[in-house]
């Protein structure tokens, strides 16, 4: 006989929140201690000196992730909505251009494009794989577009190379907003390093954490010296450095601290192991879940890894003749934690709707460096509000540590929904 499902007066399989997500250990806590006994927190300077790329703990956490990405250049930030700052900065946009990017991401992958006065311009996703489609961005392209926000989203990369067809094609740069991926690969390298600028967030749920932080990272010698100066006061450097270029030299102070960096190059050690137990749980997650009849578990792209970030699936609505919504309450009525039906659809938010950033007049939208009317209305992303209207279901893995007995849990819970999917849809 079925177990009557919790939503309908059963017992509920799941008494306590599965535990929280921890990577941080007695290394940290360590190489922590060591910075605040040596009693210099940070060693930058806001002039062009000695001091102007930062402490010893700073140049050291650059100098390992720029060899684990393989790249020429990592530089650090206080955070990754700082970073992507710096990155729309360093690519010389101006008032008024327009830069496409994703609506299914975190709103600071389109406020930094508003932060230096230009356009974001949303393009639709893939639904499989919930990254920007590039179909759709090449039909958003227009005389303004400037560049391309690819955001590599819940841990794996975007379709770099139509990304990278379409900007050779149109003469455009490519920003890889991939806080969400760090480590997972796109063929043969890391998802984040195929384009012009890309980089990683350091927040305190993601794969590797300091608490909040980013790390920036590019092969370009201009564009990572722009970087440099975006991050720490360029207004107040470019004279002795002799930068003759002054595009987006207006500097803020976006420096990660002596502190966060010696604690980004333990949690560093730590990200191959890190991503082969997410690895290793989705594996599990996908040959279970993947018997279900009408739920859709997540796409990893040919030739490319996924290091999970979030657990993102799909409801075949046409098997299951049931509402999402419903089994969402039946799930989270048996007690399962992390579980949400929502994740972005930015384009909709208030900011956009109104068309109000800067002062109360609908700056910059409203002004003469806005060319065009730009839409945000609803309907012009259709994959991406379906998945956020009817048929996406998320499991937030970045926030739980799922041990066996957890995702033996986490399985049953499904398992016990789906089992009386019938009765459910009587409700």
């Amino acid at each position: 006989m079925r177990d009557k499902l919790a939503i309908l007066g059963g017992k509920k399989l799941i008494n306590s929140p599965f535990k929280k997500y921890n990577s941080i250990g007695n290394e940290e806590v360590e190489a922590a201690k060591k910075v605040v006994e040596s009693g210099s927190l940070s060693n930058y300077l806001g002039t062009w000196s000695s001091e102007f790329y930062g402490g010893h703990k700073v140049k050291e956490f650059e100098k390992k992730c720029a060899e684990y990405f393989n790249m020429k250049y990592a530089i650090t930030t206080n955070s990754w909505t700082s970073g992507l700052t710096v990155a729309v900065g360093a690519i010389g946009i101006n008032p008024g251009d327009e830069i496409i990017v994703s609506p299914w991401t975190m709103c600071a992958s389109a406020t930094s494009i508003l932060h230096w006065n230009a356009i974001p311009v949303f393009a639709d996703i893939e639904e499989d794989t919930f990254c920007l489609d590039p179909k759709s961005v090449e039909k958003n392209i227009s005389p303004y577009t400037k560049a391309i926000m690819s955001v590599d989203i819940a841990g794996q990369s975007a379709n770099m190379d139509e990304l990278k067809k379409i900007a050779k094609k149109y003469n455009l740069k490519i920003i890889s907003d991939t806080a969400q991926a760090p480590g997972a690969l796109y063929k043969d390298k890391f998802a984040g390093t195929l384009a012009d600028i890309g980089g990683y967030s350091l927040n305190c749920h993601k794969h590797i954490h300091t608490g909040e932080g980013g790390v920036l990272v590019t092969n370009d010698d201009e564009l990572a010296e722009n970087m440099y100066l975006i991050r720490n006061h360029a207004e107040a450097v470019v004279e002795g450095m002799g930068k003759l270029n002054l595009t987006n030299m207006v500097g803020h102070n976006y420096r990660l601290g002596e502190i966060e960096s010696a604690i980004g190059i333990e949690q560093l050690n730590k990200l191959d192991k890190i991503i082969k137990r997410r690895t290793e749980i989705a594996s599990i997650l996908n040959e279970k879940l993947s018997k279900l009849d009408g739920l859709i578990i997540p796409k990893v792209r040919d030739n490319c890894t996924h290091v999970y970030y979030m657990y993102q699936m799909r409801v075949d609505l046409s098997k299951l003749n049931i509402s999402r919504n419903k089994i969402y309450k039946a799930l989270i009525a048996e007690g399962l934690s992390g579980i949400s039906l929502s994740f972005a659809n930015i384009h909709l938010l208030p900011i956009f709707q109104k068309k109000i950033a800067y002062g109360s007049n609908g700056f910059p939208w409203s002004s003469d460096i806005c060319k065009r009317n730009v839409n945000y209305n609803k309907g012009i992303c259709p994959v991406a509000e379906n998945l956020q209207d009817n048929i996406y279901i998320g499991f937030q893995m970045c926030m739980h540590e799922m041990d066996d007995y957890e995702i033996d849990l986490f399985l049953k819970c499904f398992y016990k929904v789906w089992d009386n999917l019938g009765q459910l849809g009587k409700i």
